[in-house]
């Protein structure tokens, strides 16, 4: 099977005339975190969006799984997909462990397999299921309701994972500790991810490689490493900007 879970091939998004997105050619490989840095405005969100076919593309071809976007059933490709933002998104009216166990549903498991994963995949991101279970999201935190977004969006074993912005809306402490809990998941369940962010900080944390869109162009893709050492100009501005510890821990 090609190595390339998810590809786009001379991709250009507009909105009447003005291209928000592209031309874009770039490829994630299986099994990979890509994060797409970039200011607001970048075209970051919009390619996210484009490879679940929340927008579709008005030149070139996405492809997932070597297969163009829309040649897939438009609910088989979502249900293929996990999907995490900013807000979790998470129906008010169900309990936790509705929300959780929502896509196992429809993809028609039975209610002891869904059971079982729903328990699974709170422990997966530090939620006991018994604690938090019954619960509604008005009475979670902002970061515990976060956590059971990530649950969610792996209940259905999803081959990939769109985050977008993630941990954007929380404290800088709820964001770390999220962090370095989405570090400690990939490890048990490696998933083909691509995550939005404008956080440099965040991106070399959690990216095997980082693209930096700006203006809707793709400036690059870097390594962790490749970024610190970068001497392109937009990618020292944005060193300068964030103003970290060039030497923090991430998967280099």
């Amino acid at each position: 099977m090609d190595e390339s879970a998810i590809a786009f091939r001379g991709v250009t998004y507009r909105v009447q005339d003005r291209a928000l997105l592209g031309p874009l050619d770039l490829e994630v490989q299986r099994g990979e975190t890509l994060v797409l840095l970039g200011r607001s405005g970048s075209g970051k969100t919009t390619a996210l969006k484009l490879i679940n076919r929340l927008l579709e593309e008005s030149e070139g071809t996405v492809l997932v799984d070597g297969r163009s976007t829309r040649e897939w059933d438009v609910i088989t490709l979502r249900r293929h997909i996990g999907y995490v933002i900013q807000e979790t998104g998470l129906l008010p009216h169900y309990t936790v462990e509705k929300n959780v166990g929502l896509v196992p549903k429809l993809l028609g498991r039975p209610e002891a397999e869904i059971h079982e994963q729903v328990n699974s995949m709170l422990r997966l991101v530090g939620l006991d299921p018994r604690e938090f279970g019954r619960r509604y999201p008005h009475q979670l935190s902002g970061g515990q309701r976060q956590r059971v977004g990530v649950a969610r969006a792996l209940a259905g074993n999803p081959e990939i994972l769109l985050m977008d912005e993630p941990f954007g809306a929380l404290d800088p402490l709820s964001r770390v500790e999220l962090q370095r809990q989405f570090l400690e998941i990939e490890k048990h369940v490696r998933k083909t991810t691509v995550l939005v962010t404008h956080d440099v900080g965040e991106a070399l944390l959690l990216a095997d490689r980082i693209a930096l869109l700006d203006s809707g162009k793709l400036m690059g893709i870097y390594s962790p490493a490749e970024f610190h050492k970068s001497a392109d100009a937009t990618v020292a501005a944005y060193r300068a900007a964030w103003g970290g510890n060039l030497h923090s821990p991430g998967k280099d």
